[in-house]
This record gives structure tokens, sequence and C-alpha cells, in this order.
């Protein structure tokens, strides 16, 4: 018998064939948030256009770890949020707190409670991390960053992961090892991981992710136009948040009590009800006043606003610094959104009503100022980091092209 001289294919060959096949596979990325409010479904939004942008072959995926949970889970975890923001919102301050407690009056076995439950009620979400061939996880709530790095530790999932934080300054929620990267908004975020512990080369400062078309500069003439606004006079933007919550037509009823015109606009969210509500209140014929639900333009009403009426949460907070524009912060919820707002007061970006009573006192004073105005906004200006959202996906991308 002749041997042949081609070389067989044998297992060496093909192990090696099929390497070079998984390496030049699409990136699968699982980007996770929880509906506790909108801006982790915001962020999330933002790193996810940002990755497609920088990079069309990623193979993506965006999941709202809520939806994957039991119904009693949902509504405990996500509606029970809201319901603590209206209508208890020093309790929610006193949790925060509570949970943010140093290592030594902490209660660990009340930390293992709360994840055992959090496990029970998401095993559709265990499944999905677990059956699925992921190459990286990008948190936007700390709920999928402290399973995944549960799973981790016990050798039940081998799935880097990386958390971004979605407020001015961190929690002890936040902290989830193993993470390969930690990204925050602040310098003052950076140091509090490093007080739990991070290692500091693998926290980034990189602001909040927002939408990229706040990265883009918006000419305002042509966004008043598309949003059928004159700008004839000083625009006050009043934002409820993505699900309409806290005592905004008290806030509404305050901006119409302001003497100078002025050109409202209110976005109410999600909350229909609350919308028609607004609609109903009259308006003094020396304001004009547009009411509004759930938006995708609002980095179009930030272009054209003079400032923005809120609650300083992170991702609003973000979106009107990376469009400039200064903050009147109301209501605040006790723990997160109050940090917030000392970083915009601290920053010189914002000024503080504390009670809706007050909203014509001061927004008189701070519209017929215009040289306290112009101050604000350069704060609001040296402040804002619309890349963020390119920041993160860049790192996404660069640690994957380092693994491959």
């Amino acid at each position: 018998m002749v041997a042949s001289s081609h070389r067989p294919e044998g297992s060496n060959f093909h192990a090696k064939k099929g390497y070079d096949a998984l390496k030049n596979m699409p990136k699968r990325v699982l980007i996770l948030s929880a509906s506790v409010g909108a801006g982790h479904l915001r962020a999330a939004q933002a790193v996810e256009l940002a990755l497609r942008a920088l990079d069309p072959s990623c193979q993506v995926r965006n999941i709202d770890v809520l939806t994957l949970a039991t119904r009693a889970f949902r509504a405990l975890y996500g509606q029970g949020y809201l319901d603590l923001v209206n209508k208890a919102p020093h309790a929610l301050g006193y949790f925060y707190e509570l949970l943010d407690a140093p290592p030594k009056n902490r209660n660990p076995k009340r930390d293992l409670l709360r994840l055992a439950v959090e496990k029970l009620n998401l095993r559709p979400f265990l499944r999905l991390l677990k059956d699925e061939p992921w190459d990286i996880a990008v948190n936007c709530h700390f709920l999928p960053a402290e399973i995944i790095a549960s799973l981790r530790k016990t050798g039940e999932l081998d799935l880097p992961q990386m958390t971004v934080t979605t407020d001015f300054e961190t929690h002890r929620l936040w902290v989830n090892q193993p993470c390969e990267r930690y990204f925050t908004a602040t310098e003052e975020g950076a140091a509090y991981l490093a007080y739990w512990g991070i290692p500091p080369e693998t926290i980034t400062v990189s602001g909040i992710p927002v939408h990229p078309a706040f990265s883009r500069p918006k000419d305002r003439e042509t966004c008043l136009r598309n949003q059928g606004l004159r700008g004839d006079r000083p625009m006050v933007l009043q934002l409820a948040g993505g699900f309409g919550v806290g005592p905004v037509k008290e806030i509404f009823q305050g901006l119409l009590a302001v003497k100078p015109p002025l050109e409202i606009v209110v976005a109410a969210g999600r909350n229909e009800a609350l919308a028609k509500d607004i609609r109903q209140i009259r308006t003094p014929q020396r304001h004009r006043v547009k009411v509004m639900g759930f938006t995708d333009q609002m980095d179009e009403f930030m272009a054209c606003a003079d400032l923005v009426l809120s609650k300083p949460g992170g991702l609003t907070t973000s979106e009107a610094l990376a469009r400039s524009v200064p903050m009147a912060i109301v209501n605040p919820i006790p723990g997160q959104e109050s940090r917030n707002s000392d970083f915009l007061l601290e920053g010189g970006a914002a000024v503080k009503i504390s009670h809706p009573s007050l909203v014509p006192l001061k927004l008189g004073k701070l519209l017929g100022n215009p040289r306290l105005l112009t101050s604000l906004k350069a704060g609001a200006r040296r402040l804002g980091r619309p890349q963020a959202a390119f920041t993160v996906a860049q790192a996404v991308l660069e640690y994957l092209k380092q693994g491959t």
C-alpha cells in the first residue's frame, strides 16, 4: 500500500480550527439593569447604543432583570421602590443608610438572606446566565452584579463582569467582587469604592452614561422649531422622572406663581393620569405651558431649556449637565438623591429649593439674576460628561479584544 502524502486531519488540527472559529465569532455582551426607577434602564440603553456605534458586529442583549423575576418579587423590588418614593421617602433614606453600613456594623447573615431570596425569585435569570455563551456582562444596577459575583465565587459561573454606577456617589451595594472593572461618576465615587477594598486600578471615573444624542451639539433654534416652542422668554423644563413621581402638581403650581413670564415644559413621564391632571390646571396668561408624557426627545428639550427643575436623579442630572443646563433641585429623595444634590451644589451647577411653596421666590430671584444663571451654566458645563457611554463601551471592547 502506498502511503498518502496528505496530512490527516487529526484532533489537534480540529482543536485549532475550532479555536480560530471561536476567536473570530462576534462578541456577545449582556447588558443588565433593573426597572427600579427609570434611570438604570436609560443608562443601560446608553451603553448599548454606544457599543453598537463603536462595533456594529458586537452582539448586544439588553435585559431588565426584573422581567425575569417572579411577579411578587418584581412588585416588591420595582413598584415597592416607587411607593416608598411617593409615600415614605424618609424610610427609603433610612434603608439606604442602613445598607451602606461599614463592615463592623453589618450583619453578614442579612446579606446572605437577601441574596438567597434574590436567587430564588430570579431563576429564569440564573438560567440565562448559565445556558448562553456570554463573553461579558455589563451591570447598570447592583442586583445582577451581586448575583453574578455570587455564582462566580461558588464556581457555578465563569463570566467576566463590569459595573456602571448611576449616582454621583457610590454605595456598598455596588461593591460585588469579583468584578473586572467599575465605572463611577466622580472621583468621590471612586474613592468610596477604594474604601471598600476595590483595587484603584480597576476603577474608571467615566461619568454616568447618557444617550449618545447628548454627546452631539444641537442648534437651539432648530430644537425649538422641532418641539413647537418659541424661546422668547426663559424656558423652564420641569421633570418628574420616567415614572412621574413626587409632588409634581405642587411644584408646577409654584412655577405658575413665578411673576416673570415663562415658557414651561412639563414632562410627566409614563404617568398619564398626572399629565391629564396638570393639563386641567389653569395657566396664567403671562406664561406658556406645554405638558407631555414620556418622550425620547429629551436631548432636544434640554437644548432649549434655560433651567431644569427636578429631583436630582443620577440620569436626569447627567443629561442636564451634558447639555450644560443648570438645575433647580426640589424634593430630593433622602439617600442617593440628597448626595447627588450635594455634588451639584458643591460644583456650582444648581440651586436648591427646600419646599414647593418656595419655588416662586427662588426661581424669581434666579431668573432675575442673569449673572448667577450664567455662573450656574458654567458649573454645569464643567461637570458634564456627555461621552460617558462611549468611555464605558470602549473599555468593554478593549477588554474583549485582550481576551481573544
